[in-house]
Order: structure tokens, then sequence, then C-alpha cells
């Protein structure tokens, strides 16, 4: 039976992944930090997984909790914002989330990589977004963050390809999730779409890139209804 590890799993867009790779068969790892009522909900929703706890931003507690980890796909989809314009950002509001949306992805993917090596096979699916492509105001620490996962999903590719191993990066727009709140409707308006984007739209992608397209490699998927283009 093949294994996915979902990082960030108790999010709105990570319980979509979830879902939908134990949906298609596979053996769920559902990551999660403190909120351990979800995880363990998601779990006895999808039957088939395990729920993973560990604080992201911590390599010892990363390297403990997936040391004997065997995985076949690899969602790294955890991440943060705290949005101010850059005037006004703190020190903490820069490196906690570059702590938690780039820092960790490294410490992941840097215990989960040396079986897929190892198997020769695998396949690693980073959750940018559409802040990464053209950065945003108001987002300085986060475009930064998601730009970084877009530059280290091409330069791990070009690594790893050898041994079978594909990278590959989706980009969201702006979707349903527990992070939005009150959207304005001139944002609605710049989406050719005219619609927000639902979770489990970006969850059918990150499965395409993880099961199915296995001659893909270093892409980045832009999931924005057409608000960049």
């Amino acid at each position: 039976m093949k294994k996915v590890l979902v990082t960030g799993a108790t999010g709105s867009l990570g319980q979509a992944i979830v879902r939908y790779f134990a949906s298609h068969g596979y053996f769920v790892y559902i990551h999660y930090k403190s909120q351990k009522d979800k995880a363990l909900n998601l779990l006895e929703e999808i039957k088939n997984g395990e729920i993973v706890q560990f604080d992201i931003t911590q390599k010892e507690e990363v390297k403990s909790a997936l040391a004997s980890l065997h995985v076949n796909v690899l969602v790294n989809n955890a991440g943060i914002t705290k949005d101010k314009l850059f005037f006004f950002m703190e020190d903490e509001d820069w490196s906690d989330v570059l702590d938690t949306n780039l820092n960790s992805l490294f410490y992941v993917t840097k215990q989960i990589l040396p079986n897929m090596i190892k198997e020769k096979s695998g396949s690693i699916i980073n959750v940018s977004s559409i802040s990464g492509l053209v950065g945003n105001a108001g987002q300085v620490n986060y475009s930064t963050t998601k730009g970084g996962i877009i530059a280290f999903t091409k330069a791990l590719c070009a690594e790893v390809g050898r041994y079978n191993i594909r990278v590959n990066a989706v980009a969201p727009g702006v979707i349903e999730s527990e992070m939005i709140h009150n959207v304005d409707k001139n944002v609605v308006n710049m989406i050719p779409a005219k619609r927000l984007g639902r979770a489990d739209e970006v969850a059918e992608v990150v499965f395409f890139l993880g099961d199915k397209a296995t001659y893909v490699n270093g892409e980045v998927i832009n999931i924005s209804g057409g608000m960049v283009r």
C-alpha cells in the first residue's frame, strides 16, 4: 500500500489533501502540532492512517518523529501568515513565518528524502502560493517564503531526478479556508473565474502530481482561477 505524509494536515487544505489521498487508497500520516482533536477526527473519518505530532519548526522534533518513516509521497503543506505592511512588520513576524513555511521544508524533506533515494522512487509536492509568483503587498514575509519554496522545488528536482524522484509545487490563489476571512468583493472580481477556489480543487492537483504525473518534474502549477496568468 502506498503511503503519504501530509504536514499541516489539520488546516482546511491539509484536510482536503488527506481525504483525497485516502479516498484513492493511500495510507495517510496526518501531521499536527497542537490540534490533536482535529487530527483524531480526521483519522476516524479516513480510517486508514496514523497521526504524527511534532513542531515543524523544531529540527530535533522533526528528526525524532520522522526517523523511521517511509513514504511514497511527501506533501509539504504546513504554513502560516502574519500579514503586515513591511514598515510595521516585527522581527517575530518575519522569523516565525520563515521558520514555519521555509525552514520546516528543509527539516522535513531532509528526513524523508534518504529513503526515497534508497528506493529510487518518490514524489514531493510543496505548497507555495501565487504570492510566491508575483508578491503581494502586506505579505513580504509570506511572499518571501513562498517564492523560496518555488526555488527549493526547482533546485531539488535537478538534484534528485536521477533517482526517479519528482519534486513539484502548487501555487494556490485565494482558496476558501480558515485563513481567509471577509474576502473583499474586489478580490473576487479580480479572478476571471469570479469565485474563490475550493480546497478539494487544490487537493486534486496535489494528488495528480504525487501519484499520476510521472513525467512532470520541477513544475509549479498555478491554481488561481486565472487570477495570476
